[in-house]
């Protein structure tokens, strides 16, 4: 191996193994001192002429084996494109970028859209074999088209079934087993009469959404029905106007102060699937549902921290927004001016007059912006009716 060159070749699989791969990934199999795979990618080539090393499981005790490997010429197995929802970013975050090199093969995606006639960039593409089928739950939309990875044939029984409880049985899934190859298999079932029982991996979904279920609106604000709560949580109106105060910019971070059912921070995580957040909650019952209402509404990715704020923030990743939905003081503003960087913004909602007053001494010396927000709801008077009126909210929202 020539030095400086990389020792490390990704190449990616088809289901017929050799059958329709380039030249380049035939060469670097031929060239290699060691191949290795999981015992599936392994099974679809002829043995090689070389020292063969089977890919442990879970996937991350692999990393310390190839890592030893350095100063030979290596082939690790993949499937398809290695870098979509493949385990290419997993291993070359180790990794220089001169060490390794890939190649790629279509991807199941591809092989599905060709399979469907879809056009690819206009389709959601899940890998969920490790995640949640409630990652599904933003995409549930009439007349969206999805393709979803899935683990083994069982997972594509529970997709059907979750369809159906988020009222979507009238979905047509497209079942589509080992594209590319000799196996391939296509059937095609609504999701509300799914009966399949011999469905083998690899195996990928195409989802054609069609019910009356619920649907996320695409814009901030979504009703007060799809939390649970016990009260303690930002209503739909404030929480839209809280949303556009914080201005979410795809891949930022988020800290949830006081995050109670997790509405803000959920909200902000669905703007994007590349947003982050964490939120703060003191009390464990309201961490759990705030978790619950993430994971429902497909964003489990919100991260929820148990304690008591400010003291809980130190040692957190540093946000590019802050909100603060409750339990708001002098203390932790102090704190937080000392621990946020310039650029972040802040955004505080205020129902006490004692809270009132202090964003309003803090507007008096740092700036912002200062809002007094009136709502009210027209509810029965008898038999008419009249306006009930909220609690009158103080919205504070500043750039550091």
């Amino acid at each position: 191996m020539a030095e400086g060159a990389p020792w490390l070749t990704i190449v990616g699989l088809g289901e017929d193994g050799l059958n329709g791969l380039p030249d380049a990934s035939r060469d670097a199999l031929s060239r290699a001192d060691v191949v290795m795979g999981a015992a599936r990618h392994l099974a679809l080539l002829p043995p090689p002429g070389c020292e063969v090393m089977e890919w442990p499981v879970p996937f991350a005790e692999g990393i310390a084996q190839l890592l030893a490997q350095r100063g030979r010429r290596v082939v690790l197995l993949a499937s398809g494109d290695p870098f979509w929802f493949g385990a290419g970013t997993s291993v070359t975050r180790h990794l220089a970028r001169g060490e390794w090199v890939a190649l790629p093969a279509p991807s199941a995606f591809s092989w599905a859209a060709a399979q469907l006639g879809w056009p690819l960039e206009q389709v959601a593409c899940l890998g969920l074999h490790a995640a949640p089928l409630t990652r599904l739950r933003p995409h549930l939309a009439g007349g969206a088209h999805v393709l979803v990875l899935l683990r083994d044939g069982a997972a594509v029984g529970d997709l059907a079934g979750y369809l159906c409880t988020m009222g979507f049985g009238d979905s047509r899934l497209h079942v589509m087993e080992a594209l590319g190859g000799t196996r391939a298999r296509v059937r095609h079932v609504m999701a509300a009469q799914y009966d399949l029982d011999d469905v083998t991996h690899p195996v990928i979904a195409g989802v054609e959404v069609a019910g009356q279920g619920a649907v996320l609106p695409a814009v901030a604000g979504l009703p007060d029905a799809f939390f649970a709560h016990d009260g303690q949580i930002t209503k739909r109106a404030m929480r839209a106007l809280t949303l556009s105060a914080l201005a979410p910019r795809p891949g930022e971070m988020l800290w949830d102060i006081g995050a109670g059912a997790g509405s803000v921070g959920i909200e902000w995580l669905l703007a994007h699937p590349a947003m982050r957040a964490i939120g703060f909650e003191l009390d464990a019952r309201r961490a759990a549902r705030a978790r619950a209402n993430a994971h429902a509404l497909g964003v489990d990715r919100l991260q929820v921290v148990e304690g008591r704020a400010p003291q809980v923030l130190a040692g957190q990743p540093l946000p590019d927004a802050v909100f603060i939905g409750g339990g708001v003081s002098g203390p932790m503003l102090e704190q937080l001016w000392q621990l946020l960087p310039a650029g972040v913004r802040i955004v505080a909602n205020a129902v006490t007059l004692e809270s009132e007053a202090l964003l309003a001494q803090w507007h008096a010396r740092t700036g912002g912006t200062l809002l007094r927000l009136d709502m009210a709801e027209a509810a029965a008077l008898g038999n008419k009716h009249g306006w009930r009126a909220a609690y009158p909210v103080v919205q504070w929202s500043v750039v550091r």
